[in-house]
């Protein structure tokens, strides 16, 4: 069963476009991780300091492997972003 993960991210004021362009680069590199079906930021067009992560994995098993090779990439540059973002978890059953 694929995993379906969203991550709501705030900039820090005024550094929307400056984040959204590093996760964009982050988001190359992860499509290419085993069991990676999806990674993909998307900024608001209401709220240019608003992000959102989305991420779609083939199973929780790929999804464990992401979160070790995460933990040892470089942190984003300080300041850019507020608190830890807020992360939700859903089992994806294609509806169409």
């Amino acid at each position: 069963m694929s995993l379906r993960l969203i991550v709501t991210i705030t900039a820090a004021p005024g550094k929307g476009a400056e984040l959204a362009a590093i996760y964009k680069a982050r988001c190359s590199e992860v499509m290419q991780e085993p069991g990676c079906e999806q990674f993909e930021v998307f900024q608001s067009a209401v709220d240019p300091d608003k992000l959102v992560l989305l991420e779609r994995w083939v199973d929780q098993a790929a999804l464990d492997v992401h979160a070790k090779v995460n933990a040892s990439r470089a942190p984003l540059p300080a300041g850019l972003r507020i608190g830890s973002g807020e992360r939700e978890d859903y089992a994806y059953h294609r509806s169409r």
